[in-house]
């Protein structure tokens, strides 16, 4: 396959060895904060009332926790071990907020192998200024079969005022 942007190719279990690393980065910005308000059904206004969120002990609106527990989610998908990974666990301990327009970066680390194909990572997310926001433990099934496939295309989604 061509680009490897379009594409997403696996880390088979056998492949996976303890201390492998991968990395996945996302920013946050205004409309991923609403458009995982509307996903979730999580209205606090914390994350959406700039005049409540002020007042809080943020000071400032704050990203949903889950937005960042869902970068590992989309790590452990697309990245290590990719396509055909089966999530079974995840511990999260939050550490600091994250702020708009802060750039999150996932690093995953294979602690080890366990029978029946499974294997549990580390997962820390970090902002962009070094500062760990989030960090964990997953637990997947990682895929037997290697995998090369052209990545899904989403469709351009709108909602009222975004673009």
């Amino acid at each position: 396959m061509s680009d490897t942007f379009d594409t997403l190719e696996n880390i088979t279990y056998n492949e996976l060895n303890e201390g492998d690393t991968a990395t996945f980065t996302r920013s946050l910005t205004e409309k991923e904060l609403v458009l995982f308000a509307a996903v979730s059904g999580d209205f606090n206004p914390v994350h959406l009332d700039p005049e409540y969120a002020a007042s809080s002990m943020f000071g400032e609106r704050i990203a949903h926790g889950m937005w960042s527990g869902s970068l590992i989610s989309a790590a452990l998908a697309t990245v290590m071990p990719g396509p055909g990974t089966v999530y079974l666990e995840q511990s999260l301990s939050f550490k600091r907020p994250v702020k708009l327009d802060d750039t999150l970066t996932v690093n995953l680390t294979v602690l080890r192998k366990e029978p029946k194909n499974r294997v549990v990572f580390q997962c820390d997310v970090i902002n962009q200024n070094d500062q760990k926001v989030v960090t964990g433990e997953a637990k997947v099934i990682a895929p037997t079969e290697k995998v090369d496939l052209y990545k899904p295309t989403l469709p351009k989604i709108t909602i009222d005022g975004y673009d």
